[in-house]
């Protein structure tokens, strides 16, 4: 493999971990409804991908190292990007837990960690006797905490976990 071919695929696959890793802030970005942000996003993250992909299909080498850095950089890029998003851009979740019985003391130990908690009495299918079920809403960077916390207090709870898109209202610490 001479220099001329290293220094291409070296190139392609760096770049395309640029492009691809604004892809997915940008796909991020317009779930939570920012489309003017993810428009502007987008804009650089295509302008890149042209460039990389014009570059390498009017290379004068063939080889399939050229392909295999395309590839890379974009399984890369998708990584990256995952991490970045979940680093940078704020979020909110529904947490909705299930506890294997009524117990206040659980509830009131969680209000006191500082989470809102909202509670519904349920029954599951396997037992007749009646559960709370909590529903909450936190930052996401706080739900390794809560998930700890609810685990801690009762081990069998069963905990849901989705991303909310808006919220208007209610209590956050």
């Amino acid at each position: 493999m001479n220099t001329a071919l290293i220094l291409l695929c070296v190139k392609i696959f760096f770049i395309r971990i640029l492009d691809v890793s604004l892809g997915t802030i940008r796909a991020i970005i317009t779930v939570k409804g920012k489309a003017s942000k993810a428009s502007f996003v987008g804009f650089f993250e295509v302008l890149i991908w042209f460039i990389v992909v014009r570059e390498a299909l009017n290379t004068p080498e063939s080889s399939i190292f050229i392909a295999l850095a395309y590839s890379a950089g974009y399984a890369t890029g998708t990584f990256i990007g995952s991490l970045l998003c979940n680093k940078f851009i704020d979020g909110n979740l529904t947490i909705q837990a299930i506890l294997s019985n009524n117990d206040d003391n659980i509830v009131n130990s969680i209000r006191k960690a500082g989470y809102a908690v909202s509670v519904i009495d349920v029954k599951g299918l396997d037992s007749e006797q009646p559960k709370y079920m909590l529903f909450m809403e936190i930052n996401k960077k706080r739900l390794t905490h809560l998930k700890k916390l609810i685990k801690d207090l009762d081990e069998r709870a069963f905990i849901v976990v989705n991303e909310t898109k808006m919220v208007h209202n209610g209590y956050f610490k």
